[in-house]
């Protein structure tokens, strides 16, 4: 019996999802939902408490690597115009969690509020972003939240100010939940500066990423101190290759997705950097590339 009959209108069986990710790799989910309103997500999320179902959600798709084999249980993309909306008023922007960030960023230099430009170039969606806490040398995106409403995964609906919400380094205290909507504040600042600023630092990110590339993504967090494609390329590791995969020459702690590549390689090609890397450099290399399962 279909654990899930109840909702064929937004959930589908063993969808592929590597058109949904970044990488273009993964097997499918057993079952896919798209919400069309937080009281359809609100009622999934409680059927799927009671399924012992587990529940996962999907953004962009930008850091996330999914086993060739799929995922069992529920994976929820918020695509439904309830989730994808941006509105400013009076300096505060109020966007949904499936809003593209890259549009939140471009929204507030036009409006001449400063506080994200430095998040320029970096894809994903807004829950993704303010879930993993996603941030630069110039700031994270912790710092201008100012509320929040999310899903728990027992389907409860609560908004959260900013003192009920801990922000760390590329973490948050919001694992186990789905953010709906975000209120963010920020400085108010010239427009036309503020757009300087901000194409400054999308040259300067074009100049060291490959960011142009859709098959591409980063791996390491950088240790301390230090930055991970440095201790990759004082490994001697740039051009590392295991089957499609391989590691960038000119942004070591990249990898490139060929055609044939599988995630299966990618998996392997980690691997052996972090074990490359500990004995030639003595560094250990935290991933901070979201795997499933």
């Amino acid at each position: 019996m279909d654990k899930l009959a109840d909702f064929k209108k937004f959930v589908r069986r063993d969808v592929p999802l590597a058109m949904h990710t970044w990488f273009q790799l993964g097997g499918p989910a057993e079952y896919f939902a798209e919400p069309r309103s937080r009281e359809e997500l609100a009622s999934l999320l409680k059927r799927c408490r009671e399924e012992e179902l587990r529940v996962r959600v999907i953004g962009f798709g930008s850091n996330l690597l999914i086993s060739d084999e799929g995922v069992s249980g529920v994976v929820v993309r918020l695509t439904a115009p309830e989730f994808m909306g941006i509105r400013t008023e009076n300096g505060v922007i109020r966007a949904g969690g499936g809003a593209k960030l890259g549009r939140v960023v471009t929204t507030s230099v036009h409006e001449g509020l400063a506080g994200l430009e430095g998040l320029i170039g970096i894809p994903g969606t807004v829950g993704g972003a303010i879930q993993g806490n996603t941030g630069t040398n110039h700031g994270d995106i912790g710092e201008q939240v100012l509320r929040l409403t999310v899903a728990g995964m027992d389907g409860k609906i609560d908004a959260l100010d900013r003192e009920q919400i801990s922000f760390g380094h590329r973490t948050s205290t919001l694992d186990d939940m789905i953010v709906l909507e975000a209120e963010f504040q920020f400085t108010p600042e010239d427009p036309v500066e503020l757009s300087k600023r901000m194409q400054k630092l999308w040259i300067m990110r074009k100049a060291t990423q490959p960011i142009a590339m859709n098959c591409a993504g980063r791996l390491f967090a950088d240790p301390r101190g230090r930055h991970a494609g440095d201790v990759i390329a004082q490994a001697g590791l740039k051009g590392t290759r295991i089957g499609g995969a391989v590691i960038s020459e000119r942004s070591p702690n990249f990898v490139i997705i060929e055609p044939e590549c599988t995630a299966a390689d990618v998996h392997r090609l980690i691997e052996i950097v972090r074990e490359q890397v500990a004995e030639r450099t003595d560094t250990d290399l935290e991933l901070q590339l979201e795997c499933w399962p």
